[in-house]
């Protein structure tokens, strides 16, 4: 996997808010619960984990909610207030990490997934790489993750 040029950019859909990562993330996967599921309107998101001190708000700003997680954590949703789209959310379990929307990047072309979670709440028709690191539920250890991460970026 080809990582960009960091500095990169994105932000919501209306525009008002821009962010700016700067540097690569640790890793990009897809979440297949069900509140992934309920406030994407889709099968599943995707998940991108960046360090806090990595990404920068240069526009706009952020409303956020605190929410109970399928897992029972609590997580803090953070979206535009203007158009809605959820940008990033801080999981109040992993301090320093945000989990990034890689859709909401100017080119996410390069922000490929290694992997999947909650796959025993994925919808039953979507087809799922069972040779990639995948779990039933919330891991409690995303490491496997994170290394398949690195091993595709090590590849180019």
């Amino acid at each position: 996997m080809k990582l960009p040029q960091f500095p990169v950019e994105g932000g919501c859909q209306c525009g008002a808010v821009r962010y700016r990562l700067k540097g690569p993330p640790l890793v990009v996967y897809a979440c297949h619960c069900k509140d992934c599921q309920r406030f994407s309107g889709a099968t599943h998101t995707l998940s991108m984990f960046a360090k806090a001190g990595d990404v920068e708000l240069i526009s706009g700003e952020l409303r956020g909610y605190d929410k109970a997680a399928d897992s029972g954590r609590t997580v803090r949703m953070l979206g535009c207030p203007e158009c809605g789209t959820k940008v990033w959310n801080e999981p109040l379990s992993f301090a320093g990490i945000l989990v990034m929307r890689p859709g909401t990047l100017d080119d996410a072309s390069w922000a490929r997934p290694v992997g999947n979670i909650w796959t025993d709440r994925a919808l039953p028709w979507v087809e799922i790489d069972w040779s990639q690191p995948n779990f039933p539920g919330q891991p409690s250890d995303r490491q496997p993750l994170f290394d398949a991460y690195a091993a595709e970026i090590a590849k180019g």
